[in-house]
């Protein structure tokens, strides 16, 4: 693919294609994602549909990992870029040439006197003559034959594949920018070749027998070195995941019967232990078996100081060993570490569309055909109304705007900024699943917060035991631990934490039942035992006992129908959570924090981190609610939890927000997640979000102005006032100059928001 058009009849092609529920194909990735019913079609059918459209396709290899993945790209793109660099040095060298043959022949254009081009050229012809005086004694059928043969092989070869795709194009009934170059340079070629051939057809009817080599020459060295220049473009802005990629070394130290080898990266297996030497990145998820030393997971948590990791820790591939020798057992390789699951996150949102590239989508489904039409009445009107030569005036306007008109630049416009935005995103450590979560973070003016594991570390303590049954603080303790070890609620580890510190018996547990937004309830070694908030007590109807001295979350522990203990339990607030969220109420958006907890925590926790509204006491389904009640209230709303009890109200969000914690990264529930698990990175999506939509914005408007005003040029519409238009050449590189600025404006994004305060507005 080419061009906006070409990417917009792919999708039309797969979009009809029976069993297809939806389809984006993204022209900077090259690449589609389908839904579709496997029972009505296949992945070989849809391969054979884009076939079909005149295009080629391939399926991606489901045994490879997004690194080798990225490897392949590299080598074609450096494939691609070598072949592209010697097809602009010989289209260079022959423009050079043609150029040169052309200035005796400049003279009698004395229509074209105007354009700046022919003006170069014949201000240039004054010293060409005094270095080549020989070349100006050449008769004018010598210098046309000549331009004729250095003009093969650049419009032959050099630019072979412009004429291969157009007519690719017009064998399944389309059209794209290959056909607009193909027709704009083989309509100057063939106009030149019949000159050439029977000079005289032309001076018998009263036109001169000129010769627009040059032009169509120069035409293709422009636009390949466009090209040239774009795909090397195109390559930096896929280097955010490459960095990301790169953090995982080639090959690692496997010990296998007593002895170390050195064994490339995809060779390590699950079982398998490796040496992880000082200063050395840990190729695979795992974890240690002997030794100690200090880890730096900075590229994953953000945080800059070194974690210590010994036997039984957790290593993640990519992280950086400090001074110890570590020994560790593999246990996630290829595409399920972490580190491939960030990257196969970010590839997928890259792939993935913005709403605003429906708008791109639509002018590049029609432009082609309008600009050929546009083409055709402008050499009609040029043919009829316009002044002698008639005839070469109207070919020259029309190859002009054929040439001039850039689809490029507006399919280029808004994947190009997705694909770097992400990128960087990946960098900050905020992965954003798509182009609609990208845009509808920066629309986002409240923000909900769940309480524990979001706001707080969600690795709470058991600060207090208070006794109210006939068990002993050991023996109730034991039994709520034993209980408490089935469940995942942070809650809980914090009571297992307590009994495995004293080293208290565990028994066994069965029939064990989690109670949405009130607690967990089993059966221990014959005891009927549940464990939960003031919403369990009111469920069994026992009565409430009032709070006396409790710091934190107050959990009650019923044992066999009877109120047994109440255990007062805290869990520290992250560090980061109140400058984030001073920072988004500075910037004009609500703060509003949800949690299950009883209002007094709760209060407490909303009051030190400084949020607009705490609501305590809520169940999933609750959460649910106020979040629709926020939207119903005209408010753009995002969600940010961990992932498990709030994933309805993550869904239900506008944009939801799930937080990473160290290898535990929630990537299937949020449109967006905070790997480092840190709230400022909420900012840092809504900022990204805002300068990304900004570049779209500039691109579009670029790209349409560029077009709104380049054509109606090329055409002449500046005649009657300046005597001038573009000429051919001039068309090509101002074409070509479009779609390089629309890259290296989303480039810019690659520097985006580091450091940057959150701005008010939107």
């Amino acid at each position: 693919m080419t061009c906006a058009a070409c990417s917009a009849r792919v999708q039309r092609s797969l979009e009809h294609a029976p069993g297809v529920l939806q389809a984006n194909v993204n022209l900077m990735t090259h690449s589609a994602s389908v839904r579709y019913q496997p029972e009505r079609t296949s992945p070989h059918d849809l391969m054979h549909v884009v076939q079909q459209a005149g295009y080629g396709a391939e399926l991606p290899s489901p045994d490879l990992t997004v690194e080798q993945e990225l490897d392949l790209e590299d080598r074609d793109q450096a494939r691609e870029a070598r072949r592209l660099r010697l097809r602009v040095a010989v289209s260079l060298v022959g423009a050079v040439l043609a150029m040169l043959l052309s200035m005796p022949l400049m003279e009698p254009r004395h229509h074209a006197a105007a354009d700046p081009f022919m003006r170069l050229m014949m201000w240039l012809g004054t010293p060409v003559r005094d270095l080549l005086p020989g070349l100006f004694s050449l008769s004018p059928d010598v210098l046309r034959w000549a331009l004729l043969a250095v003009s093969v092989p650049v419009v032959g070869w050099a630019g072979q594949h412009f004429y291969r795709r157009a007519w690719a194009a017009a064998r399944h009934r389309g059209a794209d920018m290959n056909t607009l170059i193909a027709v704009g340079t083989g309509a100057a070629f063939l106009f030149s070749l019949a000159a050439t051939i029977a000079p005289g057809s032309f001076t018998r009817r009263g036109l001169p027998a000129d010769v627009y080599y040059e032009a169509g020459v120069w035409i293709v060295a422009l636009v390949l070195l466009g090209n040239y220049l774009e795909a090397r473009a195109r390559y930096r802005t896929g280097a955010s995941i490459r960095r990301l990629a790169g953090l995982r070394p080639d090959t690692a130290t496997v010990l296998r019967r007593g002895t170390e080898s050195v064994v490339p990266l995809a060779a390590v297996l699950p079982g398998d232990e490796l040496i992880i030497r000082p200063g050395q990145r840990i190729p695979v998820d795992g974890a240690v078996v002997e030794g100690v030393s200090l880890v730096d997971e900075s590229m994953l948590t953000g945080e800059p100081m070194p974690v210590t990791r010994g036997p039984g820790g957790a290593l993640v591939g990519g992280t950086l060993n400090g001074s110890g020798t570590l020994r560790m057992r593999a246990l996630r390789v290829g595409r399920d570490t972490v580190l491939s699951s960030i990257l196969r996150l970010v590839r997928d949102a890259q792939s993935a569309k913005a709403p605003i590239q429906r708008l791109a989508d639509r002018i590049s489904a029609i432009f082609v055909p309008t600009i050929m039409a546009l083409a055709l009445l402008t050499f009609v009107g040029w043919w009829q109304l316009g002044p002698e030569p008639r005839a070469l005036n109207a070919m020259v306007s029309a190859v002009s705007v054929l040439i001039i008109a850039c689809p490029c630049a507006m399919g280029l416009a808004v994947p190009t900024a997705v694909l770097v935005a992400t990128g960087r995103g990946a960098e900050l450590g905020v992965l954003i699943r798509g182009g609609e979560a990208l845009e509808r973070a920066g629309q986002v003016d409240t923000v909900v917060l769940d309480k524990t594991g979001t706001i707080t570390e969600g690795r709470p303590s058991l600060l207090g035991i208070q006794v109210t049954g006939p068990l002993d603080e050991s023996t109730l303790l034991g039994l709520a631990a034993s209980l408490e070890r089935r469940s995942e609620h942070p809650l809980g580890a914090a009571i297992v934490a307590l009994a495995e510190q004293r080293r208290l018996p565990f028994g066994e547990a069965s029939g064990v039942e989690a109670l949405p937004g009130i607690g967990v309830r089993g059966t221990v070694d014959g005891h009927t035992v549940a464990i939960g908030n003031r919403r369990l007590l009111e469920q069994l109807k026992l009565p409430v006992p009032v709070d006396s001295g409790t710091r934190g979350t107050v959990v009650h522990v019923v044992v066999d129908g009877q109120l047994t203990g109440i255990l007062d339990i805290a869990d520290p607030i992250k560090p980061g959570s109140a400058p984030a969220i001073a920072t988004l109420r500075a910037a004009g958006i609500r703060v509003v924090m949800l949690s299950g907890d009883r209002h007094q925590v709760a209060q407490r926790v909303g009051t030190e981190v400084g949020v607009d509204q705490v609501i305590a006491e809520m169940l999933p389904e609750e959460k649910v609610a106020e979040v629709r009640r926020l939207q119903q209230a005209g408010r753009t709303v995002a969600m940010a939890g961990d992932g498990i009890n709030d994933a309805p109200a993550l869904a239900q969000a506008d944009v939801g927000i799930a937080m990473g914690s160290g290898t535990d990264v929630a990537m299937d529930t949020g449109a967006i997640t905070l790997v480092r698990g840190d709230l400022s990175g909420i900012g840092t999506a809504i900022r990204l979000s805002r300068a990304t939509m900004r570049i779209i914005r500039q691109n579009l408007f670029w790209a349409l102005a560029y077009n709104s005003i380049g054509i109606p040029v090329a055409a002449g519409a500046l005649i009657p006032w300046l005597g001038w238009r573009p000429s051919p050449a001039l068309a090509a590189a101002a074409m070509a100059l479009s779609s390089v600025s629309v890259v290296a404006n989303s480039l810019r994004l690659r520097s985006a928001v580091g450091g940057k305060p959150l701005a008010a507005g939107r």
